[in-house]
């Protein structure tokens, strides 16, 4: 028997919820039947496809305050939630509007005069999906959506630190008879997930470096493909040519939004010599001006720490960097408020690369702030890290901004903007490095990662061959 799952309310720091993991042998079944079912999903096309998700999306609006009140649990922060919501009901609609064109069989002829080629594609019959807690609903479904388009059945297991949002997906998918035979969840910790590998065909990943690796070893052993993103350290670089008040607005947003827990949020900040005073001073002030949603969400714009092992990460990190001479201008601590844990933007200046601030994954609104003498060293920075996912260049040019974009190892780099792979889902992008591994998951690649290629090559004429053997007994 599998043992229930309490689960802490970020808030109140109570246990207040609790999943039941499936025990083994019942995901085996779930998952057997996903991949009998899909099947039929496959087989019946497209625009059946299409309009089953846009059921269900129908159907998640009907219970949107529902789906509302359950992330607000899972995270403790609102408006975030409801951009959460509108980012993933706008998934559907833009997925359902490239598939048909994405998804397309092509036919063309080939340099042999008398053969054709005929090119479609197969899905993965069964896609498992193993999601994190940062953004519960929208990193469960960002790939899931386009699998299903694909033709693919799914089963996706979230995050045992924010499942409440499940409830109300489920309801909503029971109410599309298609897409209830195709789409399941499994709740449940990294036993689950381990689990969930063993049983598919294709495994997508969002999450750390240390798990990634045991999914990659998982799905290596199986011989399946995993996509996996996994951590960031992204950094920002400012040009002495910089427009200081756009510069400071973007990376204080690309920082403290979601409290600082995302993969792509701004985690160490470069500055010319010339204009890091400034720069500083600017970021700290815009910084205080930002409040904690406490004691009720509508309080401020700075929600709480999510994962209670998280805010000691944060809470390590301030302390090494103070330790090792790093200075706190504004927030600098964890807190605990109505059981929740707590903090404040904060910046730190007189940082370097021996503080771990400065070189491991925070996931917290914190802003180091280091200054740079030349831009070859800002882009050396940069470069020192073991991740790779994404960064952002300012300067008063856009060419002056590429230039340096151009030299920094990392998937995606706003120019004079930040985190903008948080809000555009267009551009392509791979993960640098240990920030994860597979095909872009932005773009149009992202739906042909659950594609396999098929090559029908057709002879056109009844002659022979001319590379054959010539045993024609009419010759």
């Amino acid at each position: 028997m599998t043992k229930p799952i309490e689960v802490r309310n970020p808030r109140t720091g109570k246990f207040d919820y609790i999943i039941l993991p499936p025990p083994p042998r019942l995901l085996v079944h779930k998952c057997n039947r996903a991949r009998r079912c899909q099947v039929n999903w496959q087989h019946m096309g497209l625009e059946p496809r299409i309009d089953a998700l846009q059921q269900w999306k129908q159907a998640i609006l009907s219970g949107r305050e529902d789906l509302t009140r359950a992330l607000v649990s899972d995270t403790g922060r609102l408006s975030t939630s409801v951009l959460e919501i509108d980012s993933f009901l706008a998934s559907i609609d833009r997925w359902c509007g490239l598939a048909p064109e994405l998804l397309a069989t092509s036919a063309k002829n080939t340099g042999v005069p008398f053969i054709a080629l005929e090119q479609t594609s197969v899905p993965y019959p069964l896609v498992g999906v193993i999601s994190p807690w940062n953004f519960p609903l929208l990193l469960s479904t960002i790939d899931t959506i386009p699998a299903l388009l694909a033709g693919c059945a799914v089963v996706v297991k979230p995050s045992e630190i924010a499942p409440r949002f499940v409830a109300p997906l489920i309801t909503a998918v029971n109410t599309v008879p298609n897409l209830r035979d195709v789409l399941s969840f499994a709740e449940g910790a990294g036993e689950t997930g381990a689990n969930l590998i063993e049983n598919v065909d294709l495994v997508c990943f969002t999450g750390s470096v240390p798990t990634g690796r045991k999914v990659a070893e998982a799905a290596a052993r199986r011989f399946i493909p995993a996509f996996l993103e996994l951590g960031g350290k992204d950094p920002a670089i400012v040009l002495e040519s910089a427009n200081l008040e756009l510069a400071t607005s973007a990376i204080l947003w690309g920082a403290v939004a979601n409290t600082g827990q995302s993969c792509v949020s701004i985690e160490r900040i470069y500055v010319a010599e010339s204009i890091f005073e400034d720069f500083y001073h600017q970021l700290v002030a815009k910084a205080h001006r930002l409040q904690l949603a406490y004691p009720t969400v509508d309080s401020g714009e700075i929600g709480p720490i999510i994962s209670e092992k998280q805010a000691a990460i944060i809470n390590h990190h301030i302390t090494d960097a103070v330790e090792k001479g790093a200075v706190v201008h504004c927030g600098g601590k964890v807190e605990q408020l109505g059981g929740g844990w707590w903090c404040r933007p904060t910046v730190i200046t007189q940082v370097n690369h021996s503080m771990k601030v400065m070189t491991e994954e925070t996931f917290g609104p914190i802003m180091p702030v280091m200054p740079f003498p030349t831009v070859e060293e800002a882009v050396y920075l940069a470069n020192d890290s073991m991740y790779g996912l994404s960064a952002a260049v300012f300067a008063k040019t856009e060419s002056e901004a590429l230039a340096v974009a151009k030299e920094i190892n990392a998937g995606a780099i706003s120019i004079n903007d930040a985190a903008l792979t948080a809000i555009m889902y267009e551009g392509e992008k791979n993960s640098f490095q240990f920030s994860g591994l597979g095909g872009s998951r932005m773009g149009p690649g992202s739906i042909k990662r659950f594609l396999r290629k098929k090559a029908f090559l057709i002879k056109t004429n009844s002659n022979y061959d001319p590379w054959w053997f010539n045993n024609n007994s009419n010759c």
